[in-house]
Order: structure tokens, then sequence, then C-alpha cells
């Protein structure tokens, strides 16, 4: 944590304990003005990047920013000290932690909320996902028990959703096609593209994975996720061009070219899901990838009211299949923050999913 982010928490913390500041619980308009400034710049840079030299001189001076996730961290924090009452702001900054990995901080972030506001579910189910997923039974187990008395229903189906992705990340990865009976759908998720457009080694691996489950099952729609665009196409597109070059015909090929990540490939493929109504799903990505993917799909299904049945094909990104068994802690962190965002409690409350 850098020593602009540390005396901020200090002094946030205590505002909480004491009630007493400077800073009104409602903002000055001209505060109000760069609390809007620094959210703009803060969801910039985490879609974008940016010049770090800039945002240091006019936003941060004194604060060496290191990537483009620094930016983030700190245009939150700034807006919070500016108005410490918003948890929409705090919810910002811990949602940046947890990206940068800096897992402890966020959970301290989500405990001063609840210092605040300890009626808040959204701070609550985080601080307990993200402890079980960290080991720490303990807060987790504690932090459940006072969610059940406030929200028993909402707190029993988040355990299920934890329930369902701890499922996945233990499910078998195949790496070979098979072929699938019954009403069946293929779903192929995109990867960010490089300069100019050009689709990069792992896209066109998990493209090859996804010809040769075709091949296996000829009438099954095969949708293609990813909608970030690079030299004026998208993911989905060049996915579409790949596979039609393949042979495979076109009226079985469905875009999604709205996706800009693993979240928005699950809510927007389960759009295209929904009207063709498959009983059976195929899902293929990377193997790194792939335990998120349908942990988030599943729970896109279920908000849908689908009752989809999901299998996986993967690319091996691993040395071996044995060590792409094994789930990382970082990874583990992951699925559960991209399950929560899907399920509708946003990262940056208001501004991104």
């Amino acid at each position: 944590m850098n020593k602009k982010i540390k005396v901020l928490s200090a002094v946030l913390g205590f505002i909480m304990l004491t009630g007493c500041s400077s800073t009104s619980k409602y903002p000055s308009s001209n505060d109000q003005e760069k609390i809007a400034q620094l959210t703009q710049t803060g969801i910039h840079y985490y879609w974008h990047g940016g010049n770090l030299s800039k945002a240091e001189k006019e936003f941060f001076k004194g604060i060496t920013l290191k990537g483009k996730y620094d930016v983030v961290e700190n245009s939150f924090a700034e807006a919070s000290a500016l108005s410490p009452y918003r948890t929409d702001l705090r919810f910002g900054i811990a949602s940046t932690q947890i990206i940068q990995k800096k897992t402890p901080e966020a959970l301290q972030t989500y405990k001063d909320i609840l210092v605040m506001y300890p009626d808040n579910f959204e701070a609550g189910i985080l601080l307990a996902g993200y402890s079980k997923q960290m080991g720490d039974m303990k807060t987790f187990n504690e932090t459940v028990e006072v969610l059940k008395k406030n929200y028993p229903e909402k707190t029993q189906a988040y355990l299920e959703k934890f329930a369902m992705a701890d499922n996945f990340s233990n499910a078998k990865l195949n790496t070979e096609a098979f072929k699938v009976n019954g009403n069946h759908a293929i779903v192929i998720l995109g990867y960010a593209l490089g300069e100019g457009g050009v689709m990069k080694p792992t896209l066109v691996e998990r493209l090859k994975k996804g010809y040769e489950l075709h091949k296996k099952n000829p009438k099954s729609p095969i949708i293609v996720s990813g909608g970030v665009q690079k030299g004026g196409v998208t993911e989905a597109f060049l996915m579409r061009n790949w596979l039609v070059s393949k042979g495979v015909p076109s009226k079985l090929i469905y875009m999604d070219d709205l996706a800009k990540d693993t979240v928005g490939n699950a809510i927007y493929s389960t759009e295209i899901l929904a009207t063709l109504k498959p009983e059976k799903v195929t899902l293929i990505s990377s193997a790194s990838h792939i335990r998120r993917g349908l942990s988030v799909f599943q729970e896109a299904a279920n908000l849908k009211g689908l009752n989809v049945e999901y299998s996986n094909l993967v690319y091996l990104d691993y040395p071996s299949l044995e060590e792409a068994q094994k789930v990382s802690e970082a990874e583990k962190l992951v699925i559960y923050r991209d399950l929560i965002r899907t399920s509708g409690i946003w990262a940056y409350p208001g501004i991104q999913q």
C-alpha cells in the first residue's frame, strides 16, 4: 500500500470512529465535480490505461504511479476522501485492490464499510467470499452468521453460488473433442486482439478446439464471444471469419460482439442461448480461464431461468493437464470476483459491472 493510500485510510478510519470531520456528509458542488472527474479518470484507466506521468501531474501530486490500476485505486481513494460516506467509492477502492492482488487491503476496505454501515449486504458477502478463498474460515463463518440474521434468504442464495463455483473449480478439464447427445450448443470465448486487430495464438488455439468440437457435433450452433475492438474489428468478427474459412456453415455461427470481459461473455452469450434453448452447452476457453468461465456462465443461465448443463473443452496453456487441474489462490479469488459481479453486485457501482 503506498504512502498516500495509507494516509487516506487513516483519515477515513478516524472519520468513522469519531464522527468528526471537516468533510461534510454532503460534498460541496466543487467537491462533487472533483469526485466525478476522479471517478471518470479511474474508470477510463481501468479500461484503457493512459499516460502515467500526466496522471501524476494532474491528479496525484507526490505519488509515483506504477501502472494503470494505481491510477484507478488512487482516483477512487481521492474521491472517497472528499465524500467518505459514499460506499460506492469505497467499493471502487476495494475492487481495484482485488485486481492488484492486494487482498488484505481489500478485506480491510470492506470491514471499514461495515463499521460505517453494519447492515451492508454487499460488503458483507464480499468480505465473506474473499475470506473463504483466502482460507480464513473464521472471518467467513463470523460474517456469514451476521448476514444470515439480517438477510437469511439472500445469504443462502450466495452460499449456493459459492458452492456451485467450488464444484466447477474441481471439474475435470477436457482437452479432446467429444460427441454430445441431445440439443447442444458451443460457446467459444474470445481473447484480446493484438495491435491492428490480429488474433493472438491463444485465440487461434481456442478456435482450433472449437473447430474440433464442431466436427464431432456438426449440427450444434456456435456462439463466438468477444467485443473488444482493435484495428476496427472485434474478436467475435474475426472468430466467425476463421471458422467460416475452415468450412463451418455461417448459419450455425452467432456473434456476441458486445462483451468486454468474461462477465460480459456470460451475460451477452446467455442472451443468445436463451433464444437457442439448448439443453447442453460446451464452453471452450484456455485451461487457466475455463473454471471462471463455467462459474459465470452458470450464474448467468440461472439468472435467466435457463436449465443448462455445461461441459468444457480447453486449450491447454499449462505444461501438463495435471498442473492445469490445480487451482491457485489467485484464480480462486478471480472466480468469486466475477461470479459476484455476474450476480448483480457491481465492482464499480453505477459505473462498471
